[in-house]
């Protein structure tokens, strides 16, 4: 079968053996991927836990058909549309634990292209929004990197469970202008030294409930700044870098509770939990539409290359997805 693998020349399509599934996985045909920041460092080289490296098949998001069934999956039947997350998604076959897959809806026209926009970032940001990052209706959320397709989800997230003040950011002015059609109330330039004034101004000079960081680095102690006495802050993502200067005498004075979020170490029980608690909580909101992110762009997977180009670029809004 065809796959996107890092090899000896970069990543590249080349030919592999079909996987097989065994236990509780299940074989699923890949009709479309979606692109993700980690992948962009894999293809480069770089491992993501326990992902990436020389001759790995790279991707971690999907939608496709059920094509074989392990001896102990469940839940699942041979043909069932789904979509999912997992390793070595950039191929014509993927692999998949039963517990880490969504049913695409079908009561909607949900195509594979956008279905394959969903898994990572409803799985991601409702942990961040809604277990780690405790959201009350009536509350207030920063979302740094807003315009990513995560971002995107978190704002929409934080709206759907009644936070009442929404603050995107982005350091690219165009999307900062259209984060409000994904839930944000107000936007602000995390490259701007006065957003932290801006997020203030917002809150009566309280500071939010809750940032949902998928910047780190360079806006770690703006970040303390802009967070109310007994706030949270959930680590995400660290676009902005892995290393930074930490005011611990500001967190401790704001008593900010400040906890770091990963799927690289969560057991596969943790996994199929998180999806679950998608399932049981916001999934009437994707099979009726409310939540959905755009696409940017769709390429052919022969052009897997060129999507990825256009990840690079960072001019994208939403998800960039392959087709396969």
């Amino acid at each position: 079968m065809k796959a996107f693998v890092y090899g000896a020349n970069g990543a590249e399509i080349v030919d592999v053996a079909k996987p097989a599934p065994k236990a509780t996985q299940v074989l699923v045909r890949v009709r479309a991927n979606g692109l993700n920041r980690a992948d962009l460092g894999m293809t480069k080289g770089h491992a993501h836990g326990s992902a990436g490296g020389v001759g790995a098949v790279l991707g971690m998001e999907w939608a496709g058909e059920v094509a074989e069934l392990g001896p102990d999956a469940e839940g699942v039947q041979v043909g069932d549309r789904v979509m999912g997350s997992g390793a070595a998604a950039f191929a014509e076959y993927t692999l998949a634990d039963h517990g880490r897959l969504f049913h695409i809806p079908s009561t909607s026209n949900m195509s594979f292209e956008e279905a394959a926009t969903y898994p990572v970032a409803l799985a991601t940001m409702h942990n961040a929004v809604v277990t780690n990052g405790a959201l009350q209706p009536g509350q207030t959320v920063l979302v740094q990197g807003a315009s990513s397709g995560v971002g995107l989800m978190a704002m929409q997230i934080a709206k759907l469970k009644g936070a009442k003040l929404v603050i995107g950011s982005s350091t690219d002015a165009a999307r900062r202008e259209r984060l409000q059609e994904f839930g944000a109330d107000i936007a602000v330039d995390s490259s701007d030294p006065g957003w932290v004034d801006q997020v203030l101004k917002a809150t009566d000079g309280e500071g939010v409930d809750l940032i949902v960081d998928q910047v780190s680095g360079k806006v770690a102690n703006q970040n303390l700044a802009a967070t109310r006495i007994k706030g949270r802050i959930v680590n995400v993502g660290r676009l902005g870098g892995t290393h930074g200067d930490f005011n611990f005498d500001l967190h401790a004075a704001r008593r900010i509770q400040y906890i770091g979020v990963t799927f690289r170490t969560r057991s596969i029980e943790e996994i199929r939990e998180i999806f679950r608690q998608v399932r049981d909580d916001i999934w009437p909101a994707v099979e009726s539409g409310t939540l959905k992110l755009p696409i940017d762009k769709v390429y052919p997977f022969g052009d897997i290359v060129r999507a990825f180009e256009h990840m690079e670029a960072n001019r994208h809004l939403g998800k960039i997805v392959v087709r396969q």
